[in-house]
């Protein structure tokens, strides 16, 4: 009869324990700060528009290279001297628990790309440990950036309104699904949330 109990509780538990989800984020449901006032109105549908750039080792990126992966999303400069340097540390630790799953990777932009060029770049992974090709650190044209921050990944704020395509990076690390939607946003600069997303992605792959 006790077996019978506690294989009827553990039965109850299991049915009425939430099962997680992930939400998938659309312009409408982000602080509108982060997003351009083009696409605030977007409620659903919403995914990662195509992109090329170019890599710490002179490499063309596109989406292509992203395409049927989950990946991390950030914005930073190389000489940033507040937050950028945890995010990074805390992007290794991501990189590290994903490092032999071909199905996840890392997607790190520069917002100064004036002065963050292919050798700059290349200089910092290597000096913070990036790994090819599982993380790419990224440059390109700054509108071309600008825009995929705030209407594609909805994750930086605006810089001097007097400046065109100014930006300022926020601490935003950006998970992206298989199907190019944004599932979720974590604070890059907090260990708590760097365990949260690992564990958002390990759902996302025993999802997809």
């Amino acid at each position: 009869m006790a077996v019978f109990t506690v294989i009827c509780v553990t039965l109850f538990y299991v049915a009425l324990k939430p099962k997680k989800t992930l939400p998938i984020f659309n312009p409408a449901d982000v602080n509108p700060e982060l997003v351009d006032s083009t696409v605030q109105y977007i409620q659903k549908y919403h995914t990662i528009a195509d992109f090329s750039f170019t890599n710490q080792n002179g490499k063309t990126i596109t989406q292509k290279d992203y395409e049927g992966k989950i990946y991390v999303a950030d914005f930073f400069f190389t000489t940033c001297g507040s937050i950028c340097p945890i995010m990074t540390t805390n992007m290794v630790d991501v990189q590290k628990a994903f490092l032999n799953n071909p199905k996840v990777m890392l997607l790190s932009h520069t917002v100064f790309p004036e002065t963050d060029s292919v050798p700059i770049l290349k200089k910092y992974a290597i000096k913070k440990g990036v790994i090819d090709p599982k993380w790419n650190l990224v440059t390109g044209d700054k509108k071309v950036i600008y825009t995929m921050a705030r209407k594609s990944y909805l994750a930086v704020k605006l810089g001097k309104p007097t400046e065109l395509y100014d930006m300022v990076h926020t601490e935003n690390f950006v998970l992206v699904d298989m199907k190019r939607r944004v599932r979720g946003f974590y604070d890059g600069t907090k260990k708590e949330e760097i365990q949260r997303l690992i564990e958002d992605i390990n759902w996302l792959l025993n999802e997809e």
